[in-house]
């Protein structure tokens, strides 16, 4: 509707929707989190949970139509018709940008429930919306190099713990637990020094979801393959609010969950960690060879591994 307007106007539009809507939804989320607060019972957070789900889920829904009124991004979405709102999904995609969760939210809402997603703890100190992170139960994980770890390899149980206390408030409301496997966006720079035998992906990082999946495996009905794809070029936020991104590509599909995931130790035994490796980089293989596809008609790909060489 907006489109007409000089990208600079649009991007502050843009922004200043999207503070009124957070600032409005977050204050009725900081009021209900100090009910649960209050009152730490089981009973409570029950009855509580889905209404500050439901807050979250107005948040987004309002963020859709910013969207809408200020960009005419075309999205091409296929392979969320068949997802039921109801159940528990184990969801992970690819990490490109800051985008990408307005992405996985406007195009996910209200067909899956609330997406609560793994973050780097660091995120807590963003304003307002890091308040409301974790009024949401959403987990907040430590990163720790390999040296921290092999100097102490304690700090393993702390991740391992947090996602264990996350996922029984999760088992307690239908929830759609988020990871980025990748753990961290993807960059040129970022591909080079991994060595990663991908083409348009960091190598997968598979602890966030076998513990997940160790925590409450026997809950999620599948885990939601997510691919997102911009094919003009990975926007920056402000690009995105600015309605500079031209056009967004995104293929799910459902992938079954082995029953044996939900009853092995990824942390202990190494057989069964080596058989989740397996599994999971099947899934990457799939998608990176999935991206190419999706660039490949725009000569979008050829530039991309240009880029990497």
């Amino acid at each position: 509707m907006l489109g007409f307007l000089p990208p600079v106007v649009r991007g502050a539009i843009a922004f200043l929707l999207l503070v009124i809507n957070t600032l409005f939804w977050c204050s009725l989320v900081f009021l209900l989190a100090l009910v649960k607060l209050v009152l730490p019972f089981a009973a409570v957070r029950k009855a509580i949970d889905p209404v500050l789900n439901g807050v979250a889920t107005a948040w987004i829904a309002c963020n859709s139509g910013w969207m809408r009124l200020t960009q005419r991004t075309r999205w091409d979405v296929q392979g969320i018709d068949g997802l039921a709102y109801r159940g528990w999904y184990l969801v992970n995609a690819n990490h490109q940008s800051w985008v990408d969760i307005f992405v996985l939210q406007h195009t996910m809402n209200r067909r899956i429930p609330l997406l609560k997603f793994f973050l780097k703890q660091q995120l807590i100190y963003v304003p307002v919306i890091g308040l409301a992170w974790w009024a949401l139960d959403f987990p907040f994980m430590a990163r720790h190099s390999k040296a921290d770890l092999r100097k102490n390899p304690a700090l393993r149980g702390q991740d391992r713990e947090t996602t264990r206390r996350a996922c029984e408030k999760f088992a307690l409301v239908p929830t759609s637990v988020m990871n980025f496997a990748e753990g961290t966006r993807f960059t040129a720079d970022k591909h080079k020094a991994q060595g990663s035998p991908y083409r348009h992906l960091l190598k997968p990082k598979a602890g966030a979801l076998a513990l997940a999946l160790e925590a409450m495996g026997a809950k999620f009905q599948s885990l939601i393959d997510v691919t997102i794809v911009y094919p003009d070029g990975v926007p920056s936020f402000w690009d995105f609010l600015c309605g500079r991104t031209t056009r967004v590509i995104v293929r799910a599909r459902e992938v079954p969950i082995p029953a044996e995931f939900a009853q092995g130790d990824y942390v202990a035994d190494s057989v069964f960690r080596g058989k989740f490796h397996r599994w999971l980089a099947a899934i990457w293989a799939a998608k990176d060879a999935e991206i190419e596809g999706l660039l490949a008609p725009t000569g979008a790909a050829s530039d991309a591994v240009a880029a990497k060489a």
